[in-house]
């Protein structure tokens, strides 16, 4: 079903000199440059996920994607339902193609490469059982209930797009709510919270003594200084590799995302900047590697997939949720984990119950301390394995919230929020295009606790 057309723009190159006529005009040269192809790529692939995993309606998905950037009004939208696929491109330029396979999501196609297609991946049941083993049980309290109700209702009548609250204390789901298409039972994108759930994948190998992550990864490709880097280094993100993390076009993290049929590969190529271990530097790029880590650990991508689970996906009782692979196989350990607002609660219990859930050890007890304990960079302390923390800085992060506060968080300011000293969680997935008034909406919810 084609959706939108764009006719009126003409874009070429006359004697080395590029001329254009409509929106484009006025637009940096790296937008006219690279724009094309990281526009059909996000696109292709957000609105191929909105549509095929999380089950968004195509118009909701849609204006979900053109928050990004206004040029996204222009692009050309095939949907093949019958495929599960979707083709985009900006003015008849780039055109790029996602399709969404059983239990792996959506990723974009590339020609000759079709690795993912030979992935052999798992229908996982879904359960009755109470939380968090499954999805049964009615632990809901009333007065805790209205107030998630109006904080929600309050966010969305200042546009700030809140899809799901939920809150959980002494084990148990206290209040939820969802708006805007969501629902107790769509896996909804997470972005970077994603790298939170990779950190722990890692650890379930130490745990099994499957990996050391005090070593190097041994990558071949670091062949030169890189290869003192070791794999706590990455966690902390503090293995000093040149990745800028900016979102424009161009930028290493959008044509990693975007443009690249392995991820992995596009990461493995950048340069040492830092010595490893001495300065912070947040990178998608680095969050890649450790899902490359994972696979190479356990020596093939369907290997790796089944690892993930029979020993994470399936202990920790996730019920709606993919992990999606980009085209080579490899999980996109910085981005591409859909999730319930129920299952990414069960992130912050494993962590909660130091590394117990469902009665089935995850990662150690020592390893979660580890995860949360602040990294010994120059710069910025307050991040443990792929994990926020509250404190560790000079300043913390959220002074109205408790010192021993740590998170998972991703971009529209979703957070999976863990609060140890008070037995309690709060996850909070949405699509804010701004900031988001953490302290004072999570404020609410933890003083009437």
């Amino acid at each position: 079903m084609k959706l939108f057309k764009i006719i009126f723009v003409v874009t070429g190159v006359v004697s080395g000199s590029i001329f254009l006529v409509g929106p484009l005009v006025g637009l940096p040269l790296n937008y006219l440059i690279y724009g094309p192809a990281v526009a059909s790529g996000i696109g292709s692939k957000l609105l191929c996920s909105a549509n095929y995993v999380s089950g968004y309606s195509k118009e909701q998905a849609f204006r979900d994607l053109v928050q990004y950037h206004w040029f996204f009004e222009h692009l050309t939208i095939d949907y093949d339902d019958a495929n599960k696929s979707v083709t985009t491109s900006l003015y008849g330029i780039q055109e790029k193609t996602a399709t969404a396979l059983p239990h792996i999501g959506c990723a974009v196609d590339y020609p000759g490469v079709n690795v993912r297609r030979e992935l052999v991946t798992q229908d996982t049941s879904l359960s009755t059982s109470p939380w968090p083993q499954g999805s049964g049980g009615n632990t809901i309290d009333d007065e805790l209930q209205r107030l998630v109700e109006n904080i929600v209702d309050s966010d969305n009548n200042r546009g700030l797009n809140t899809r799901a609250l939920l809150v959980v204390n002494a084990g148990r789901i206290v209040a939820e709510t969802y708006d805007q298409e969501a629902s107790p039972k769509m896996p909804l994108l997470g972005w970077s919270m994603a790298k939170s759930l990779m950190a722990v994948i890692l650890g379930n190998l130490e745990y099994r003594n499957l990996i050391d992550l005090n070593r190097p990864p041994g990558f071949l490709e670091w062949g030169d200084g890189r290869s003192l880097i070791t794999t706590v280094n990455m966690l902390n993100m503090a293995d000093g590799l040149e990745f800028s993390e900016e979102y424009n076009p161009g930028d290493d993290a959008t044509a990693m995302l975007f443009t690249e049929p392995s991820a992995a590969n596009y990461a493995l190529q950048k340069l040492a900047k830092h010595k490893p271990g001495s300065f912070f530097n947040y990178s998608s790029g680095t969050a890649i590697l450790l899902a490359k880590v994972h696979q190479d650990a356990l020596g093939t991508m369907q290997i790796a997939y089944n690892d993930f689970i029979e020993k994470v996906f399936l202990p920790m009782g996730f019920q709606h949720a993919v992990f999606e692979t980009d085209a080579s196989g490899v999980f996109v350990g910085s981005s591409y984990f859909y999730a319930s607002a129920r299952d990414w609660a069960r992130l912050g219990q494993l962590m909660l119950n130091r590394g117990m859930i469902n009665s089935q050890r995850i990662v150690s007890e020592d390893w979660v301390r580890r995860a949360t304990t602040p990294n010994n960079t120059s710069n910025e302390k307050a991040y443990g394995y792929q994990w926020w923390l509250n404190g560790g800085d000079e300043e913390m992060r959220f002074e109205g919230l408790p010192a021993d506060t740590f998170y998972a968080s991703g971009n529209r300011q979703q957070f999976v929020m863990v609060f140890p000293s008070l037995d309690t969680i709060i996850v909070r997935l949405g699509w804010t295009a701004g900031s988001y008034p953490v302290e004072q909406n999570f404020g609410q919810i933890l003083r009437r606790l």
